[in-house]
């Protein structure tokens, strides 16, 4: 049976269009099945569009093997969002900035198509939070924000972990990260690279007005419940890819999701390598004599 390979796109792009249809014709050449969501049709050349299978974004991730994705990180947390529950393999194709979650640049492309074909990749699982208020549902790949809303004053947040008061924060806002979100929003705060495989997750504040809060690791397997002080409310940002109002006195439940993201990455290289290469990690800056 042939394999099929959905596609998803930052629309925004005009590079991340031109190399989506480039993989698109580079996969059919390779015998594969390219299945497209239909909102994305009107951005696909005619002809090309005449060989794809152009389905709604809910049923590709029902007949897709794998999701092929070219854009950025923020393109790659879109795309987890849609597919999170179908449990079917992401792999991004950078056409932003760093790149992170989008592993593969597009000079590596062909390679990578290739690695799909003969089935040398890894994939790897990476914790989602869930994120609960009102009896409203949201999910998270990197991490879980609530912070200030419509005002230029610090939002007051009562962390609780496990139903134990924590810490009364006075801040512009609190992060919830897990272990793959830990070099995005947590990190630019102050907050640690944690190994994808660690099963821990991270309260990190942003801005705080007090020199004693730092970040907090803490088990993967607690509950945290974050209630809103200010008079003014917040917001719920799930890796920035919504806003959700908060009103004085709400409370927010933040725990690991019963699912797991399906990351496929180069079959030979380490999670240490990302780093050095994307994020210049341990680089060093005496030079050689």
């Amino acid at each position: 049976m042939r394999q099929r390979v959905g596609l998803f796109l930052n629309t925004q792009s005009a590079e991340a269009i031109r190399w989506a249809e480039h993989g698109a014709q580079r996969l059919l050449e390779r015998g594969f099945e390219v299945c497209l969501p239909a909102e994305f049709a009107p951005y696909m050349g005619r002809q090309l569009l005449s060989r794809l299978l152009v389905h709604p974004i809910a049923h590709v991730g029902d007949i897709a093997d794998l999701i092929l994705v070219f854009g950025g990180d923020g393109t790659m947390l879109a795309a987890a969002q849609q597919f999170l529950q179908s449990g079917i393999p992401l792999m991004g194709i950078n056409v932003g900035k760093l790149g992170f979650l989008a592993e593969f640049g597009v000079h590596e492309l062909e390679g990578a198509l290739d690695a799909l074909l003969h089935g040398t990749y890894r994939v790897v699982d990476r914790t989602v939070l869930e994120a609960e208020v009102r009896q409203k549902r949201f999910y998270a790949l990197n991490e879980v924000v609530i912070e200030k809303h419509a005002s230029p004053r610090m939002v007051r947040l009562r962390a609780h972990v496990n139903e134990h008061h924590i810490a009364d924060y006075r801040a512009d806002g609190l992060i919830v990260t897990t272990p793959t979100g830990s070099t995005a929003y947590s990190l630019s705060c102050g907050g640690p690279i944690i190994a994808p495989n660690a099963r821990v997750l991270c309260l990190t504040p942003i801005c705080p007005h007090m020199l004693t809060l730092r970040a907090l690791v803490i088990p993967d397997d607690c509950r945290i419940r974050i209630e809103v002080l200010s008079d003014d409310g917040a917001v719920l940002v799930p890796d920035g890819q919504r806003q959700e109002p908060l009103a004085p006195g709400d409370s927010v439940t933040v725990h690991l999701a019963p699912y797991v993201l399906k990351l496929v990455k180069h079959a030979e290289s380490s999670y240490f390598d990302l780093l050095r290469r994307k994020l210049l990690w341990a680089a060093d800056a005496v030079p050689s004599p």
